[in-house]
């Protein structure tokens, strides 16, 4: 099959080559997966995963990729609740060979049915940033409808959804971004929009919840805007900022199939919009990759046609 790889950290981006590798098998409990589209998270590279195994040994060439959509191929040992043939969609294991690839072999518990009137693009697109959402609002952020959320980077991939996720539960939402972001984090649904080159971040209401993408100085200014009892949630790892009367939780984003299932419903009801940005075929992913101009959205590889 064809698969990029990854070979070198510190080449990044550059390092990556497009090679033929053998095909995956299933092991118990695996499904292996036809790839039709897959997702890639820009800075994954400097994730150590991609990497190393568990134990920190390495384990290059890796294929990177956590994101996919495609068709069940076939059933390992023990696995129930798929069938060969059927679409779905899903996260990965951080260290196991990922989604840059004709094939892969997962755990069956990390993926979901994937309805037919959703594209596979689309499905592809949806794990990471909708799953990070959903467990930063409601697991960690406990969001009650009649509360308020600040969300940090609202244009973007994760933000986007926040904001989006956020409003339906009957959330008050203040997106954050640069100036050129104010249209599109209010298309998603902000209610406010905060431009944080021009304006002074403590010149806004206090919140039950701020959702951080950023982490650093952004993190603990945001830090005082919450009201006692909040909560901040950020996907930047571990924080000093704390509020004064309240929660600071940094978190990593675990794969669930109800939670995919929930969020891939919204999509299909128009309560929610993915926000895709640059789209490749495998052959020309590395190239769209190293490319210095760069649309906003998640960066979406076409496996098959």
């Amino acid at each position: 099959m064809k698969a990029i790889v990854v070979t070198d950290q510190a080449a990044g981006t550059a390092g990556m080559k497009l090679v033929e590798r053998p095909e995956p098998q299933a092991a118990i409990n695996d499904v292996v997966v036809q790839v039709h589209a897959s997702g890639f998270t820009w800075d994954e590279l400097t994730w150590p995963p991609t990497w190393t195994d568990r134990l920190g040994r390495d384990r290059t060439p890796s294929i990177p990729g956590h994101e996919l959509a495609g068709v069940v191929t076939a059933l390992g040992y023990g696995t129930t609740g798929l069938s060969v043939g059927q679409r779905v969609f899903g996260l990965t294991d951080w260290y196991r060979d990922g989604t840059l690839a004709e094939y892969m072999a997962m755990e069956a518990r990390n993926l979901a049915p994937l309805p037919g009137d959703v594209d596979f693009m689309v499905g592809a697109s949806l794990p990471m940033p909708g799953l990070t959402a959903w467990q930063g609002l409601f697991e960690h952020g406990r969001l009650q409808a009649g509360q308020s959320v600040l969300a940090h980077g609202a244009a973007g991939v994760v933000g986007s959804m926040v904001t989006q996720l956020a409003r339906e539960a009957g959330a008050y939402v203040i997106g954050t971004g640069r100036a050129a972001d104010r249209q599109k984090v209010l298309d998603f649904g902000a209610n406010e929009f905060v431009d944080l080159e021009t304006n002074a971040l403590e010149d806004v209401s206090p919140v039950d919840l701020v959702f951080d993408v950023f982490g650093g100085d952004i993190a603990k200014r945001s830090a005082s805007l919450i009201r006692a009892g909040g909560t901040l949630v950020t996907i930047a790892g571990p924080t000093e900022a704390r509020p004064a009367d309240g929660l600071a939780v940094d978190f990593v984003v675990v794969s669930d199939r109800a939670q995919l299932s929930e969020i891939v419903q919204r999509v299909r009801d128009g309560r929610l919009r993915t926000n895709i940005g640059n789209v490749s075929a495998l052959e020309g992913a590395v190239a769209t990759f190293n490319a210095t101009e760069r649309r906003a959205g998640k960066t979406i590889i076409r496996v098959r046609p």
